[in-house]
């Protein structure tokens, strides 16, 4: 049944935040880079075409967004338990893939990332 679940994507979100462990990072918001996957039921609201039938992926993005604006993180793994755990408490989402991005975080690399789902 899992591989049927359906899933709301968003992608690319960009969040200024305090991320890092070095002494500079700590004193100037960076831009980090989002993307969420959440795992939900959407046949109802398929059916329906009401936004009270499905996740309303705008209040969640304005709660992931405040999150992160009004959080400080040392590590990415952190700032993505964070939103997966936000994704979580809210009603309807079984499931919660994040991606967080720091572009520049490595010499010669666009960026660094982690990946993680949690149930």
């Amino acid at each position: 049944m899992e591989g049927m679940m359906d899933r709301i994507i968003i992608r690319d979100l960009k969040i200024p935040t305090i991320i890092g462990t070095f002494e500079w990072e700590r004193k100037e918001k960076q831009d980090v880079i989002l993307n969420i996957e959440i795992s939900c039921e959407l046949r109802k609201a398929g059916k329906s075409d009401k936004l009270d039938d499905t996740v309303d992926y705008k209040t969640l993005k304005k709660r992931i967004i405040g999150l992160m604006v009004n959080s400080e993180y040392f590590l990415i793994e952190k700032a993505a338990e964070s939103v997966a755990e936000l994704c979580l408490a809210t009603p309807g989402v079984v499931k919660a893939k994040v991606t967080v991005d720091k572009p520049g975080a490595l010499r010669y690399a666009r960026s660094v990332a982690v990946e993680i789902e949690r149930p």
